[in-house]
């Protein structure tokens, strides 16, 4: 039987050249759809709350780097560092190599997430609602960018458990009492939480009455409405730096004009918490508001 040859023009040439083609191709399409399913591998977590739902999803491997506000777990802080969430640079963000990049909505500055957003880089805002709804949406948003929905809805499930174990056990305290968020004290100057804050909401799930409602958000009172307000407690974040010296803050609470005529201040009412834990509406929102509702009603957690 006389060997055939294959030439340039042969047609068995030409069919197998073909046929190498059209496997490359779906190859190459398998492989984007498998890359497809598995969601982002490059996630640049910005926002404590956020960094948390990740590792509660347990999705952390895909993380390559965190902001700065982003503490726990203990292993995130392993992560390399971006920068302040309100103080980002592209630079700093970019160095990270993100595919993609989830953000609690109070960042900044604008121009340079503006810059970010920009780049092509799947930037996604995650609201900055410190509410249990927002806590959902938070979970609902994240789970569903990065692919994993039903450990979404299980996380959203255990989080709504928690919350509602943690708010039954201080359901039956008796009369609120009421707190002042002191956020800062510089100089005298007391800054605070009005309503629809963080602090705000977290002092009423834990069973408290905030006793600053003549304006929403944080701002500088006076001594005057200080002495007018007359809390029962104080309610502090853990300082770090300087302000971690609780001593050395207590003495600079007695010894203000304002605060040392208040019933918290004579009965030594002033409770300190961290500031991630009580104000991040995360997945540990439940702990948080046990832990609040303990220290109001005297309890040690």
């Amino acid at each position: 039987m006389p060997i055939q040859l294959i030439g340039r023009d042969n047609p068995s040439r030409n069919t197998m050249a073909s046929f190498l083609v059209f496997a490359v191709t779906c190859l190459s399409a398998l492989t984007s759809a498998t890359a497809a399913e598995q969601g982002p591998q490059r996630v640049l977590a910005i926002g404590g709350a956020v960094t948390e739902i990740v590792y509660a999803l347990g999705e952390q491997d895909r993380l390559v780097g965190r902001d700065s506000t982003s503490t726990f777990p203990p292993e995130a802080n392993g992560l390399p560092d971006v920068g302040y969430i309100r103080a980002l640079s592209p630079e700093g963000v970019l160095s990270v190599k993100p595919d993609l990049i989830l953000a609690r909505e109070n960042n900044g500055p604008p121009e340079a997430v503006e810059v970010l957003k920009s780049t092509g880089v799947r930037w996604v805002d995650v609201p900055d609602e410190f509410t249990l709804s927002g806590i959902d949406e938070n979970i609902t948003i994240i789970a569903a960018e990065l692919g994993v929905v039903d450990k979404g809805e299980a996380l959203k499930k255990k989080v709504a458990a928690d919350i509602a174990r943690s708010r039954a056990r201080q359901a039956a305290q008796g009369e609120a009492p009421r707190v002042m968020f002191v956020l800062a004290l510089t100089d005298d100057k007391i800054r605070t939480s009005g309503r629809n804050t963080a602090a705000d909401n977290i002092i009423a799930l834990a069973g408290g009455e905030n006793v600053i409602t003549a304006f929403d958000g944080y701002k500088e009172i006076s001594n005057e409405a200080v002495i007018d307000a007359a809390p029962d407690i104080i309610l502090m974040m853990n300082g770090r730096g300087e302000s971690a010296d609780h001593e050395a803050v207590n003495a600079l609470i007695e010894a203000h004009p304002a605060l040392s005529t208040t019933p918290a201040v004579r009965n030594g009412r002033i409770i300190r918490m961290d500031g991630l834990l009580m104000l991040g509406f995360g997945p540990r929102t439940g702990e948080a508001i046990a832990q609040l509702s303990d220290a109001l009603a005297g309890h040690e957690h």
